[in-house]
């Protein structure tokens, strides 16, 4: 798996890179990030890339040929192009998925106003991260890459991001570890008595009402089985109560 990101802000996008899992990830090979300076691939004497738009209007936009010839420069036959926009389709879980099983991804971030409109005869596909409004698409790149570098083959350990809230349509059950007891917060008593049984159902039980709690929504796309409805119908008696 390889991602170019290309940015006019290189030092902000290599920064977060260098730290964490991702720069053990690099680092180990497990996957390849490259971050390119559009400024690399201006036509402009003084390494212009960005202009007034036609017509008028405020903020400038990023030209068409710096673009154009980073584009023409590092994309190949299996390449998908995709470039970050308030107007694309939000990311989630599932395209992460998606994008993390192909060869060869290049990210174009934007800044400014936005993109000269014909750099998207060259794009493959439009990416939100959220509906509001970020200085640069420097933060949506990241994020995207984050999120799909980390299901790559030995980045992470395979249950762990298999269990991450959205991978199973449910949000994540709550989490705890060491000491069981501190100033009267006890850990429950199921996940301490290893029953791996009964620590797998308080697990789905406790995902089915996290998700229902916060995010309602999610629950309209998952599939119910007649025990989560048995579940939610519990769920929901247990709110009222408390």
């Amino acid at each position: 798996m390889k991602i170019d990101i290309i940015t006019i802000f290189p030092d902000m996008v290599k920064s977060a890179l260098n730290e964490s899992i991702m720069r053990r990830a690099l680092g180990l090979g497990l996957a390849e990030v490259n971050v390119f300076d559009l400024r690399d691939y201006s036509l402009s004497k003084h390494k212009k890339v960005d202009d007034t738009p036609y017509g008028g209007g405020a903020g400038m936009l990023l030209q068409f040929p710096p673009l154009y010839e980073a584009l023409k420069a590092l994309k190949k036959e299996n390449t998908k192009v995709i470039i970050t926009s308030p107007r694309g389709k939000t990311f989630n879980q599932k395209m992460a998925e998606d994008f993390s099983k192909l060869d060869h991804i290049i990210i174009l971030a934007g800044h400014y106003e936005g993109f000269d409109e014909r750099i998207y005869h060259y794009v493959d596909e439009e990416v939100s991260v959220g509906d509001y409004v970020l200085t640069g698409g420097e933060l949506p790149a990241l994020i995207m890459t984050d999120a799909i570098v980390r299901l790559q083959e030995d980045v992470i350990k395979k249950e762990s991001h298999e269990n991450d809230s959205f991978s199973n349509g449910l949000l994540e059950h709550p989490h705890y570890t060491k000491p069981a007891t501190y100033k009267g917060h006890e850990v429950p008593e199921v996940l301490r008595n290893g029953n791996h049984q009964e620590i797998a159902k308080w697990r789905h039980y406790e995902a089915l009402k996290q998700t229902y709690i916060k995010r309602k929504d999610l629950l309209e796309k998952y599939e119910l089985s007649k025990e989560d409805m048995k579940l939610l119908a519990q769920i929901k008696i247990e709110l009222e109560e408390e």
